[in-house]
């Protein structure tokens, strides 16, 4: 039997990446994304399922996202749709702040709490969180927004870990690595297809004695 993975933000950067990867690992892929059109050309080749114009901070487009699924079994739900913005003391935007909340933390809690039903036991969950929502890494500040909302993130993944254990749930934060992608102006460290290998690595590791982690897509266990 195919197992299904659903991945948000697949249409570029690491989304897409992950979504080449299980396609080509067999799996049947389910592409969600804000944008359609020239954006989702890609996607097209690789998603068996693709379900455009969701913007997974309204609760609209959520429950829309739900009925579309209805009924449809999966094994893996990456909530991969995030945003980095950056502010600066003595700047600090707090609309912005409350964006990234809404986006980066808000939004794959209310797309898990979502698609529960769509979970088949022994399912897992990943939140492609960062090393920036580490508290005790912080040794740079700024980024306000970005690392309040990823700390978030690990918190609520966290709980989710305690309350899906009893249904055989899984879940991970994991850290893709300093990515090469839009959100970074391609100034990262590694490509998007090494951070995919590395995620899915993260994912196939993940077990119910490990539900709840923090980890670097390499692997490190990194600090809360």
């Amino acid at each position: 039997m195919t197992s299904t993975v659903l991945i948000t933000g697949a249409n570029r950067g690491v989304g897409l990446a992950l979504a080449r990867h299980y396609h080509a690992a067999g799996w049947a892929v389910i592409g969600v994304c804000r944008s359609g059109g020239e954006e989702v050309v890609e996607l097209r080749e690789v998603a068996e399922t693709l379900i455009e114009g969701i913007d997974v901070t309204r609760p609209e487009d959520i429950e829309h996202l739900r009925s579309e699924l209805a009924g449809r079994r999966m094994e893996l739900l990456v909530n991969n749709a995030g945003m980095l913005r950056n502010e600066s003391l003595g700047e600090i935007d707090f609309d912005s702040i409350r964006e990234q909340m809404e986006i980066n933390a808000y939004a794959p809690l209310g797309v898990t709490e979502a698609l529960l039903g769509n979970l088949s036991e022994g399912a897992k969950v990943a939140n492609i969180t960062s090393r920036m929502g580490s508290i005790a890494d912080n040794d740079s500040g700024g980024r306000y927004g970005y690392r309040a909302s990823k700390a978030a993130l690990n918190a609520f993944g966290k709980s989710l870990a305690m309350d899906l254990k009893p249904r055989g749930i899984a879940v991970a934060q994991i850290h893709p690595g300093y990515v090469k992608t839009r959100m970074v102006n391609f100034g990262g460290l590694i490509s998007a297809e090494e951070a995919a290998a590395g995620i899915a690595q993260r994912i196939d590791e993940l077990t119910l004695r490990t539900s709840g982690g923090f980890w670097h897509s390499n692997g490190e266990e990194l600090p809360w």
